[in-house]
């Protein structure tokens, strides 16, 4: 995905709409800071724009360790990045990953312990710890949506449709085998066993 398919929107108005029509249509009600926090993470990430969870900077344990050995300002910075890293690689990647070492699961388990750490740090500004626990509380959910997002940007494309398609084989995921009856894709072959309990 890039800039080039935000024509007249700024990322932030793209996502906004994206995330508002994902939360409407599952009937997910967040904190209005937690919608803000998941459109400017998403709008973030698009700038960097990493193709593969491989491309996405360093390995989360290395985060973790960073988090683990700094002060307090390099822990809660570092904490956010691997909550932040977690949450969007498992969301727009999770059929990579259940192809890699390193499964869906374990981006999910590290997500949720480092917002939750978030959650409960003092040293936050006015307001994040209701954010962090729910973004720690509801990661699963809020991982589905990103996937959900990621869909919904690659429809725009035929090798969106493709990744789409080798999505459906790998996960079985009956959202993203509805999304591509939707443009029309006649789905002949079955998916396969969803791998590792990742389910979407």
């Amino acid at each position: 995905m890039s800039e080039r398919i935000l024509v007249g929107k700024s990322a932030q108005e793209y996502f906004r709409e994206l995330v508002s029509e994902s939360l409407a249509q599952r009937r997910l009600r967040v904190l209005e800071a937690t919608e803000f926090y998941l459109v400017n993470l998403l709008a973030e990430n698009l700038r960097r724009a990493p193709r593969s969870p491989a491309a996405s900077a360093e390995p989360l344990a290395l985060i973790l360790k960073q988090a683990l050995e700094g002060d307090r300002e390099a822990r809660w910075r570092n904490l956010k990045r691997l909550g932040d890293t977690s949450l969007f690689v498992s969301g727009f990647f999770g059929d990579s990953l259940a192809r890699s070492l390193v499964d869906v699961d374990y981006y999910i388990a590290m997500g949720e312990r480092a917002y939750d750490a978030l959650s409960g740090d003092a040293r936050g500004p006015s307001g994040a710890h209701e954010l962090f626990a729910e973004l720690a509380e509801r990661f699963p959910q809020f991982v589905d949506l990103f996937a959900e997002i990621a869909e919904l940007a690659e429809l725009r494309s035929n090798r969106g449709l493709l990744r789409l398609y080798e999505r459906f084989l790998t996960t079985g995921s009956q959202r993203v085998a509805e999304r591509l009856r939707e443009r029309g894709v006649a789905l002949f072959a079955g998916p396969g066993k969803p791998p590792g309990g990742f389910k979407q």
